[in-house]
């Protein structure tokens, strides 16, 4: 377990590494968080005090009704596609900077849309996947979560690389999830640890952003509080989005080294090789 650890932590100082010299990579995340910001309110916004939202609110279900399905659908579909669009452009960066250039937040986005229809088409099959799975879980309160929590969690680690295949290979949607499953056996084995270091990582520049709410509270006079939760605020969003950056830098090094057997340069070989538990 310590080694593990240890690994995570160095995958994470390696995806560290990587952002410091392409900062610009943390543009993505950021326009994702308002793109679905946005595709929120446009959903909301409409259906404020309609008879949709008052069930979810006092059922906490999805009520039995096709147009209420279709609505999730368009949902789950507009935020999937921003997610992927977004995460396809960093991971984009990314490659281009494995392979020693010195990638633009003009060139994520240019290989993002060279990708749009691979993007859409996958798009449309989660949002799909959502939607079955919320149908499973209104089913039965209890039953029904805990299998569609199962379900969700296998569809995840299936799909685990289809971002940066579809990116790096050009494929459509459903060669994207063979070819994903087809580099997970390729290093399969009882966990892949490598994101724990991330979530390490964060969490202690989490606790390092509480600070100053916390000085602006024992300081005790209005303006320092104030003060102090706003900059806590704005350190805890800079943090989001140096989090979501780091995971998909390392998915893309995760996905480099599966697939073709090689590090990239700013990665450690035997640090990605550990990164799998091999059986």
């Amino acid at each position: 377990m310590f080694q593990r650890m240890a690994n995570g932590w160095q995958l994470a100082k390696q995806s560290w590494r990587v952002l410091m010299l392409d900062k610009e990579m943390l543009v993505f995340p950021l326009l994702s968080g308002v793109a679905c910001l946005l595709v929120l309110a446009s959903f909301v916004v409409p259906l404020a005090g309609s008879g949709y939202v008052q069930q979810i609110e006092e059922q906490e279900t999805l009520p039995q009704d096709p147009v209420a399905y279709l609505l999730l659908f368009a949902f789950y579909f507009c935020n999937y596609f921003v997610i992927i669009f977004f995460n396809a452009a960093l991971i984009a960066c990314a490659v281009i900077r494995f392979q020693g250039g010195d990638p633009t937040v003009a060139d994520g986005l240019r290989a993002a849309a060279a990708r749009l229809p691979q993007i859409v088409a996958w798009a449309l099959v989660s949002a799909t996947v959502g939607v079955i799975l919320k149908a499973i879980e209104s089913r039965s309160e209890r039953v029904g979560r805990i299998a569609a929590g199962l379900l969700g969690a296998a569809w995840g680690i299936g799909t685990y690389f289809v971002v940066p295949v579809l990116v790096v290979e050009k494929v459509g949607p459903f060669q994207a999830v063979k070819r994903s499953l087809s580099v997970l056996r390729r290093c399969w084995g009882e966990a892949i640890v490598a994101n724990f270091g991330i979530g390490l990582f964060v969490f202690l520049l989490i606790l390092a952003s509480l600070v100053p709410g916390v000085i602006g509270v024992l300081l005790g006079t209005t303006p320092a509080v104030i003060g102090g939760i706003v900059v806590t605020a704005l350190l805890i969003i800079l943090v989001s989005l140096i989090s979501s950056a780091l995971s998909t830098i390392l998915l893309g090094a995760l996905y480099q080294y599966a697939s073709a057997g090689t590090a990239p340069p700013q990665f450690d070989t035997g640090t990605l090789e550990n990164a799998f538990v091999r059986k």
